[in-house]
């Protein structure tokens, strides 16, 4: 697919599991379980999955998933697979290697999002992508770095603090385009400061929904995660969001469904939905 002069690829980074409950919040399971079915730790199934985006002289990752820098404990709770699918094996699928990427775009600094942007090597952190620019929203940043009890399983500091020694950072204030053909919508209901990147051109609309729209189970609008840090606003967000979304046909992204990379979203009186899935690329 080709979107505002760039080529698009999907490239999913790692398997995993997070709770069922966690993920859908307020929803009762026997309501979300129909989208996702539970294993027997009440963990749902899920990808980490990045955009790829090649033209302007650029190519471009949104996000870099779990990485492979787990302990066996946490790499148990949950279950990641780097294995049957990483990001090095996703990228060579389409003749890319992580040193040719330009930019690494940071939606927000989860380690679920951010954790491919470094490895071990020898015992020493390295970044990924040698060659590349990290772009950072300068508030998510400074939630990362002085978090309180709730948040501090989220942030990993291996995960950036050899890029910043490296000054390999660039950050971002507010919602002011930095690449080509790129604009930026805002989300503050999951975290601080999450940046969601939109591409178009005349023809067609793509949006990266990161954590405002995990899964295609996350479009109606009280299917909101209990990880976010102001659920109601998610709502709001998506309230605000999804009408455009469903009168201009844009395209969601997911980060997180193991089923749909993409899809279309319809309004069925009630309801947002998904309309039609939509594989960016095979």
């Amino acid at each position: 697919m080709n979107i505002g002069g760039y080529e698009l690829y999907s490239i999913e980074t790692s398997g995993f599991s997070l709770d069922g409950g966690a993920m859908f919040g307020i929803i009762p399971k026997p309501m979300w379980e129909k989208e996702a079915p539970a294993d027997d730790q009440n963990r749902i199934t899920m990808v980490t999955r990045s955009l790829l985006l090649v033209g302007h002289n650029k190519r471009i990752i949104i996000d870099t998933g779990n990485g492979d820098k787990w302990q066996d404990k946490l790499k148990s709770i949950y279950n990641i697979d780097t294995k049957t699918i990483n990001l090095k094996t996703s990228l060579t699928k389409y003749g890319f290697k992580p040193e040719d990427i330009t930019d690494v775009f940071c939606t927000h600094m989860h380690f679920d999002h951010i954790g491919g942007n470094t490895k071990i090597v020898n015992g020493k952190l390295e970044p990924v992508f040698p060659n590349a620019v990290y772009w950072i929203q300068k508030e998510n940043w400074n939630l990362a770095n002085s978090t309180n009890e709730r948040d501090n399983g989220s942030f990993l500091k291996d995960d950036w603090s050899i890029l910043q020694e490296n000054e390999m950072i660039t950050m971002v204030d507010g919602k002011e385009s930095f690449l080509p053909n790129i604009n930026i919508e805002m989300s503050y209901g999951h975290t601080t400061g999450m940046m969601m990147p939109k591409i178009q051109d005349s023809s067609k609309t793509i949006i990266y929904t990161a954590d405002l729209i995990p899964m295609a189970a996350h479009i109606p609008l009280p299917w909101v995660m209990a990880y976010d840090i102001n659920p109601v606003l998610t709502m709001e967000e998506k309230r605000k969001l999804l009408p455009k979304v469903v009168e201009e046909e844009w395209i969601l992204f997911f980060e997180h469904d193991p089923t749909h990379q993409s899809c279309t979203v319809q309004f069925d009186g009630k309801h947002y939905r998904l309309k039609e899935s939509i594989n960016i690329s095979e």
